[in-house]
């Protein structure tokens, strides 16, 4: 290169965070915000009134993202369509920030989300928010546990089956 060629920035890759026990927590808790009924969200924030001072930062707004597909599972993506999304993000006067996206329009269920990803994140907080969400976690087992035994019903065991001769 000579001395009139440009200069191009670091070939080094931007670093990200690094993913931590926190960070798989609070996915397992957006996971469960999302399988939640609006009811029993708003049941959770209400164990928590008063509230501290709620800021909405976005208030909860409708949208759509494309869904992508897979040929295979493993082969070249495809766009499959789209689908409709509800995202709302909050911050608690203490200075946590609560965000939520919900698949479907659920503006409602989308700030009750958002509000308690916030009072999940204070330390002080956290167990109190993990036990209001118990009865969702028992709910969600009950209905999984439904589901298995349902499908166990229907199960062949092909090694236990006999040829019908006796």
């Amino acid at each position: 290169m000579g001395p009139d060629a440009p200069v191009s920035g670091p070939k080094t890759p931007p670093s990200f965070p690094e993913a931590t026990d926190d960070n798989g927590e609070r996915q397992a808790m957006m996971a469960l915000y999302a399988r939640a009924t609006r009811a029993e969200l708003e049941a959770a924030v209400e164990r928590f009134s008063p509230l501290p001072q709620v800021r909405k930062l976005r208030p909860p707004e409708a949208g759509l993202v494309m869904v992508q597909g897979r040929t295979g599972g493993d082969g070249a993506p495809f766009n499959m369509g789209e689908a409709t999304v509800t995202r709302a993000a909050v911050q608690l006067e203490g200075g946590a920030t609560g965000v939520s996206y919900m698949l479907g329009r659920a503006p409602e269920k989308a700030k009750a989300a958002a509000i308690l990803d916030a009072l999940w994140q204070d330390p002080a907080l956290k167990l109190a928010v993990n036990d209001a969400l118990a009865p969702i976690r028992l709910r969600l087992a009950a209905e999984e546990a439904t589901a298995a035994a349902e499908a166990e019903a229907t199960k062949v065991n092909f090694f236990t089956m006999t040829r019908g001769e006796d």
